[in-house]
């Protein structure tokens, strides 16, 4: 067996492509969790992840060459972090990368004030909700929706993800 060793920093311009890359492969996994059409979905456009990258709001999980594997992308929503993309190429899962992506969120977060991250999932793929309340997240209750979460939903339901199988949740920090 192959021992790896990753590393969790910033994303550079240079790796935008590979992390659409990774997206993909990451996205693929949808089709076994009976969401073919999640797995189809494109990727996240380089402008997108140009601006993103400029504010600092990528992190990337890198192997023993620097290569990213994995990448987690958030945005100001709510006046708080909010994970909106969360992807680890296949071939290095069940490392613990995805929960050191998220933890590395949460660490930038709590550096600059902000006392919760939010994210929005599938409640049943076992990789999503269940990973996120393995992590401290809670699903949270319609009623306690901002007007900007809700508008999360609603960009998601325009996008043609099945709303009645997503979640919103939140991590105190």
């Amino acid at each position: 067996m192959t021992d790896y060793t990753y590393h969790i920093r910033t994303a550079r311009a240079d790796e935008l492509p590979a992390l659409r890359e990774i997206e993909r492969a990451a996205g693929a996994l949808f089709h076994e969790a009976g969401l073919p059409a999640v797995a189809e979905m494109e990727a996240i456009p380089l402008v997108v992840l140009r601006s993103h990258q400029q504010q600092g709001l990528i992190w990337v999980a890198a192997d023993e060459h620097d290569h990213p594997v994995g990448f987690a992308l958030a945005s100001i929503v709510d006046n708080r972090p909010h994970i909106e993309e969360l992807s680890v190429h296949p071939a290095h899962s069940r490392r613990g990368l995805g929960t050191s992506l998220v933890e590395a969120v949460c660490d930038w977060a709590k550096i600059h004030g902000y006392s919760a991250v939010t994210l929005s999932t599938f409640r049943d793929v076992p990789w999503n909700a269940p990973f996120y309340a393995r992590l401290g997240f809670r699903i949270l209750d319609d009623s306690e929706l901002s007007v900007e979460l809700q508008e999360v939903r609603e960009h998601e339901r325009q996008m043609g993800l099945p709303i009645e199988r997503r979640v919103l949740m939140r991590r105190e920090l």
